[in-house]
């Protein structure tokens, strides 16, 4: 089953399994809200799943689990849930997800089916790729954009840049936290 499902995954096929990275740069809000940048490693899991049947939609795609770490510490600082769509008909790359900060973010692109590198974004108050925060989020960092770029590279790695544009309460300036990493695929024991 697992076969036919990632023959119907489209761009979102290579990243199926198991990937860490050792090198990722944060740079986000620190606790006075100016800027602190921090070096990270990380591990995903893309496992295929599908179809998932909207009526005449047809959605195949992999559900995930992130973990970040901060370089030297134990606890992770991040985490999120989600899943990654693909819509072959619409040509349409989906990424649901919720990061338990109290954020959902539901990010698309139209993107050719054997493509490599491709873009999603999302905007606060759109009704098909948007964003929801709490009530505490929307008043002091309220996220009003959200930007990725995936490059899936022919040495079993990827990339990623994800730029999360938030609205600082008390700031004139849209604060980019941008998130950088490569990931390499972790095989099988």
């Amino acid at each position: 089953m697992t076969d036919e499902i990632i023959k119907n995954l489209g761009p979102l096929a290579p990243l199926a399994g198991v990937w860490e990275g050792e090198k990722g740069d944060d740079t986000a809000p620190d606790d006075d809200r100016g800027v602190e940048t921090n070096k990270f490693r990380e591990r995903i899991t893309f496992e295929p799943m599908g179809p998932v049947n909207n009526h005449e939609q047809a959605l195949y795609g992999l559900r995930y689990a992130t973990t970040a770490w901060r370089v030297g510490t134990p606890n992770p600082f991040h985490e999120e849930l989600g899943y990654w769509l693909w819509d072959a008909k619409a040509k349409q790359v989906l990424r649901c997800f919720i990061i338990p900060r109290g954020v959902t973010v539901l990010a698309g692109g139209t993107v050719e089916a054997n493509a490599k590198s491709f873009e999603l974004a999302a905007d606060v108050g759109s009704e098909t790729y948007g964003i929801c925060s709490n009530k505490f989020l929307d008043k002091e960092f309220k996220t009003v954009r959200y930007e990725l770029k995936i490059t899936i590279h022919e040495d079993e790695s990827f990339s990623y840049e994800e730029d999360t544009q938030l609205k600082i309460k008390g700031q004139v300036d849209l604060f980019h936290h941008i998130d950088k990493n490569t990931l390499k695929r972790q095989l099988s024991k």
